[in-house]
């Protein structure tokens, strides 16, 4: 079983390009916020990398590295909203 899956993932735009990068899990957050994380490393980014780790560690559940995650994702203006995107397909 997959402790650390979101259970609905994060959609963000992954570079300047607007490609879609899809977080399904903390793991995929863990990634995204140390490899390719192009904004600022504001406190927002810094809880959602903890609470990434947390859930990894097996400390909290996942939906709270899901909020922390759309949080910065959303201070940075990659946040992808799923709702919003359905309209344009």
């Amino acid at each position: 079983m997959d402790n650390n899956k979101f259970e609905i993932p994060v959609t963000i735009r992954a570079d300047e390009t607007g490609a879609l990068l899809t977080l399904r899990n903390a793991r995929d957050g863990i990634d995204f916020l140390m490899n390719r994380w192009q904004g600022k490393r504001t406190e927002k980014h810094r809880a959602a990398l903890q609470a990434c780790s947390d859930v990894i560690d097996g400390n909290k559940p996942a939906i709270g590295a899901r909020r922390a995650l759309v949080a910065a994702a959303r201070e940075a203006g990659v946040f992808v909203d799923e709702k919003a995107l359905a309209g344009k397909i």
